[in-house]
Order: structure tokens, then sequence, then C-alpha cells
């Protein structure tokens, strides 16, 4: 499949509307992550960061989904960090999964897109993305963000669709330059860390509570 570059947000369709399109064009039986990339190309790898984010925002469950859509989105925050093209390993690149279960699951998730979009501001609060230091930051923030939806927590509730909401704004923080909406990703990535340190802490206080009746 041919790779084509993605237009402009703001150039004639909405950042929905250039998704629903490429959900649109997916293959009808399966679709690999090399696919979805090649729909727009490394100039869309935040378009297509946002449909990859998609499947998360919904309760479906979806076998190695996180690992290689997360592993994914994880090499486009190292690209963007180290301002380098697009590299995906062969595995995460063909890797296929089923259209018939990803299209509507991509679909539902959509909602939040439009939700974003109508809260979204271009350039306000540029102090959190204009410069090379905000830059590197918010990279660093969005790898933190990939990193903990690859977490293995994908059986516990929100486990996943924090930290994708969390992806979704700081994409939409990007292509808009809406320093607020980089905002919320920061507040969503905080509230993972909180979240998962209180599933840790309290599955460590129960494994402790356990062996201690054991040994009793």
């Amino acid at each position: 499949m041919a790779a084509r570059a993605a237009s402009p947000v703001g150039e004639g369709q909405s950042l929905g509307t250039q998704i629903e399109g490429m959900i649109e064009r997916m293959p009808p039986d399966y679709v690999s992550v090399g696919e979805l990339l090649d729909l727009f190309g490394d100039e869309g790898l935040l378009l297509v960061t946002i449909l990859l984010t998609l499947v998360f925002l919904i309760p479906v469950s979806i076998p190695g989904v996180s690992t290689v859509f997360g592993a994914a989105i994880l090499l486009v925050g190292v690209s963007r960090l180290l301002r380098r093209q697009l590299w995906l390993p062969g595995k995460v690149r063909n890797r296929r999964l089923p259209s018939g279960r990803l299209r509507p699951a991509l679909a539902g998730g959509l909602r939040w897109v439009h939700r974003f979009e109508k809260l979204s501001r271009p350039h306000r609060l540029s102090v959190l993305v204009d410069g090379r230091a905000q830059d590197t930051v918010n990279s660093l923030a969005f790898i933190l963000a990939a990193l903990l939806l690859m977490a293995p927590f994908g059986f516990v509730p929100f486990s996943n669709t924090i930290p994708a909401l969390a992806l979704l704004a700081y994409a939409i923080g990007f292509i808009q330059r809406d320093g607020g909406a980089v905002l919320l990703g920061h507040l969503a990535n905080i509230g993972t860390v909180v979240y998962f340190s209180v599933l840790i802490g309290g599955g460590g206080f129960v494994a402790q509570e356990l062996f201690k009746r054991v040994a009793g």
C-alpha cells in the first residue's frame, strides 16, 4: 500500500473527519500497524497515534492490542524526541489484527476525539508547547504515557483508558499547538501513576496478609 501524507489539520478536514476516513480505508479482513501507518505516512504519525489510542477508550478487549499498539506509539514518541523518521521492528509493523473487531472499537472511541476537538484551542497556553525544551519534556511525557499503556494491568478497569486519554490529549495538543490539551495529558499521566501505585500497593498488602495467614 503506497504511503500517503496527511493533510495539515485545519485545512479542509477536522481531526475527527480524518480519523473516520482512516477507519473507512482499513483493509476488510486484517490490518497491521504498518498498513495503518501507510494510510497517512510519516507526516501523519500523530493522527495514527490518535487512531491507535481509540481502541482503549471503550470497554473492549482485543488480545495483543496494548502491546502492539503501545509499542508503535512508544516508537512514535522516541522518533519525536530524537527528531528522526519513525522506525518500527518487523514484529510490530507486520503483526496482523482482525479489522472486524478493531473497526467498531475505533469508531466507538471517536467520540473522545470529537470531545477534545470541541475543547481544544490552537495556540492556547503556548508556553507549554513552544520551544525546544518544551518539545523534549512533552516527548518524554508522551513516551511515559505509552509505557504506562503497555503496563501489564489490562485486566484492571481504566488501566488502559487513562494513559490512552493522556496520549490522545498529547497528540491533539501537539497537532493544534494547544498547551491546554498537553496540560490535560500531563494530568492524566500523573493520575495513571497514582492509580498504578495504589494498585501495586494494594496488591502488595493483600499478598502480605495472605502470606501471614498461610505462614501462621
